[in-house]
């Protein structure tokens, strides 16, 4: 696969400007084989990523059982490094003419919207449980009494730091459909501005939900139920916000790069897919838990 992109990219001229850019857009190169679905080449990836991923595993447990941090980290950076690797390669994929044909884009489409509604059914899973305990406090566990938030728990101010965050959030999916609609209109300056800004934005909103931790009124351990589904769903969705600015960051070196062209530029698209569901979650999360479950506001 790697040889094949190298003589692509010797074959082809290089797409620097606009125009270039366009015309090489338009071009559809034939599939090397005679039906219009991509075989990948074999790859040393999934076999690297499963031993990393049983390093990655191991180290959590020899750090729980003896608190042993060399494993987790040797497994982090394998993991990590096959990622990296495995991406690159699909990144050369996508810029092989002939390799990812419409249909095999229609399937990329198709997958990453699956992936999203498994991620949807994910997040399900922590209203389900909070609102749970919200609508039926009496099923929670050596409860004193059937209020929510239970006894001696001070939330946030929904209208302080956590609706700051939600603007930001908000401000940010605006600046990603900048660069999206910018990607369409050929407009290379306006894309490289719209995701420098979401990914500014993506870590302004990091910044400060790491702020608002350290200054929880409540702590996760030993905390009761309520800290812990609250730290549970707002936790993944702060872990979910560094996924995706990561993955705006590497389509932003990708279209300083020129990567992009207003016809293909699904790896894009499927951030920006992802960057909207996170935001999305984010207004659950403030109606929901912040805003709609708030008790007694802690002073600060």
């Amino acid at each position: 696969m790697a040889s094949t992109a190298a003589t692509t990219a010797t074959s082809l001229p290089a797409t620097h400007g606009p125009a270039t850019s366009v015309a090489a857009d338009e071009y559809e190169a034939p599939p090397p084989h005679k039906h219009p679905y991509h075989l990948v080449d074999p790859s040393p990836w999934p076999i690297l990523g499963a031993f990393a991923g049983g390093l990655l595993v191991g180290g959590f447990i020899l750090l729980g059982h003896y608190g042993q941090i060399w494993l987790l980290l040797v497994g982090l950076a394998a993991t990590l490094a096959v990622m990296a690797l495995w991406w690159r390669d699909v990144i050369r994929e996508a810029k092989t003419p002939g390799l990812h044909t419409p249909v095999v884009r229609i399937g990329l489409r198709y997958g990453m919207a699956l992936f999203i509604a498994s991620e949807v059914m994910f997040f399900v899973a922590f209203f389900w449980a909070y609102f749970h305990y919200a609508l039926f406090p009496e099923h929670v566990s050596g409860a004193e009494a059937a209020t929510w938030p239970p006894p001696g728990i001070r939330t946030f101010d929904p209208f302080d730091l956590p609706f700051l965050n939600t603007l930001i959030l908000l401000l940010s999916g605006t600046t990603v459909t900048w660069a999206h609609h910018a990607l369409l209109e050929n407009d290379r300056r306006g894309l490289i501005n719209g995701l420098a800004l979401t990914v500014l934005l993506g870590l302004t909103f990091t910044g400060f939900q790491a702020y608002e931790y350290a200054h929880a009124p409540f702590k996760f351990y030993n905390g009761g139920v309520y800290p812990s589904v609250f730290f549970l769903a707002t936790g993944f969705h702060g872990f979910h916000v560094i996924v995706g600015t990561c993955f705006l960051l590497v389509n932003l070196v990708r279209a300083i790069r020129g990567d992009f062209t207003p016809r293909r530029h699904f790896g894009f698209e499927a951030a920006a897919w992802y960057w909207h569901f996170v935001d999305v979650v984010w207004l659950f999360l403030f109606t929901g838990i912040y805003w709609w479950g708030a008790g007694e506001i802690a002073q600060h």
